[in-house]
């Protein structure tokens, strides 16, 4: 595995920072509570329903898997960690898995990994009982050409080593034939979905979208999935004591999401002149965003962007400043920024990362920062 780990390091060096990053026993239980509420909720019919109801059509499709990688975001503040936000298809669970062995933990590495294997024959068994996985495509557009292809790469070696047939594919290389879908003629079971297409409206994946609403195929993640838990309007309902309550949640699991999520509200045109006086309160970010995309601190923002903001459809979370760390970038300490991404799978937290970044997201450009591990102090 260190081999490995060399290989990616030396291939895509931004990808990883030097650091290793331990935090209290305490933090990660609390982290642990709060996806735990925070899944709890979701999983409620009275709040599924409506939200699917309301969702694109695809996210009333097949819904049997749960859909790998759910990312869930925290900062680290004073006040304990705090929930940032919820992803569908959150990426380098895999390579962190390498990144841990790397940082001399190979035994724990290598049970993540296990799991990873483990988690998607789940995925089928649930779609498709005992019938035979023969084989996976990793899809994403231009998957050459994405920033976590290495990943890729590692999950089709994965997959075959233990038995799984795998390819890594643009949408354009499969092709409807009825209800199943081919590539290079032979049959995909199952994609692994890396598409930030989360609804499947683009014309290219057409055929994706027709044979997963036909059950042709098993997607995972799937749209359902992302309609439930990553539209970031969901964090408005998490950090809302009165919704909670009317939703029928219990005081003990709204007491951990009033202390874990922040304050989240709809930005309201009518109220910009109040949101701008207090702009340095808020963080700005819109419902479907991904990857740190078109989010803004507000103590950066210029009145040009923030009436951009007024126009669209945005969120204001409470900021919950990051933790900042000691990390070593060419042979000196520098003091960084992390986030904390817990890789969840049906509630139940797999692997702990961190990115490491300066700047007002995480960004894999700062140099020293990217992926690090994440002990137990």
């Amino acid at each position: 595995m260190k081999a490995t780990f060399d290989r990616l390091a030396a291939r895509q060096p931004q990808l990883f920072s030097a650091a290793d990053l331990r935090i209290a026993a305490v933090d990660l239980q609390a982290m642990a509570e709060i996806v735990g509420a925070a899944e709890s909720v979701l999983a409620l019919p009275a709040f599924r329903d409506p939200v699917l109801a309301d969702a694109p059509e695809t996210a009333r499709g097949p819904g049997a898997a749960h859909g790998v990688f759910m990312g869930y975001d925290f900062h680290l503040t004073v006040d304990g960690p705090k929930l940032i936000e919820i992803n569908t298809n959150a990426g380098g669970g895999l390579l962190n898995a390498y990144l841990l062995a790397a940082h001399g933990a190979p035994e724990v590495g290598a049970r993540v990994i296990a799991g990873f294997v483990d988690m998607f024959r789940n995925e089928w068994q649930l779609a498709r009982g005992d019938a035979p996985l023969r084989r996976i495509a990793i899809v994403d557009q231009a998957p050459d050409e994405q920033f976590l292809a290495p990943e890729f790469e590692l999950f089709r070696d994965l997959f075959i080593a233990n038995g799984i047939d795998a390819v890594i594919a643009d949408p354009a290389d499969l092709q409807r034939d009825g209800h199943a879908l081919l590539y290079a003629g032979l049959p995909v079971d199952m994609i692994y979905n890396r598409l930030t297409d989360f609804y499947l409206d683009a014309p290219v994946d057409r055929a994706i979208r027709e044979v997963f609403m036909a059950d042709g195929v098993v997607l995972t993640p799937h749209p359902v999935a992302h309609a439930t838990h990553a539209d970031k309007r969901h964090l408005m309902l998490l950090s809302d004591t009165e919704r909670l309550a009317a939703l029928g949640v219990d005081a003990a699991t709204q007491k951990i999401l009033q202390s874990g999520v922040p304050h989240t509200i709809k930005v309201d045109p009518a109220q910009g002149e109040r949101l701008w006086a207090d702009r340095k309160r808020w963080f700005f970010k819109p419902p479907a965003g991904f990857g740190s995309r078109a989010a803004y601190r507000g103590d950066k923002l210029t009145r040009r962007v923030f009436e951009e903001i007024l126009a669209g459809d945005y969120i204001a979370q409470e900021i919950a400043l990051p933790s900042e760390h000691d990390v070593p970038v060419h042979g000196e300490m520098q003091r960084m920024k992390a986030d904390f991404r817990c890789y969840v799978y049906h509630g139940q937290i797999q692997l702990v990362a961190a990115r490491v970044y300066q700047g007002q997201t995480t960004n894999f450009r700062t140099p020293g920062g990217g992926f690090a591990p994440v002990f137990t102090a």
